[in-house]
């Protein structure tokens, strides 16, 4: 406690260089990397709800998420050729 109220009443925070707005809490890469992190732990909260209450094997629940994954990878796909080809008109 006494080395932080030196650091704060000797100003020594002014010798130490300011996080880049890259890092910062705001900054785009921060605001993915939360998103990222809230999607693994609605992807853990669905896994333990397919396990255990529905009675799911752990190889039928990966087998869910693969599937789903492999859905939406085509569903992005198309709507990705079809915005693209109409861009090209």
């Amino acid at each position: 406690k006494a080395a932080f109220i030196n650091f704060i009443s000797d100003e020594e925070w002014k010798s130490i260089e300011p996080v880049s707005s890259w890092f910062g809490p705001s900054s785009f890469l921060m605001s993915s990397m939360s998103a990222l992190f809230k999607l693994s732990m609605w992807i853990r909260h669905g896994h333990g709800y397919l396990t255990e209450n529905l009675g799911i094997p752990v190889w039928g629940s990966y087998a869910v998420f693969a599937l789903t994954t492999l859905f939406l990878g085509m569903v992005l796909g198309l709507v990705s050729e079809i915005l693209g080809a109409g861009c090209a008109f």
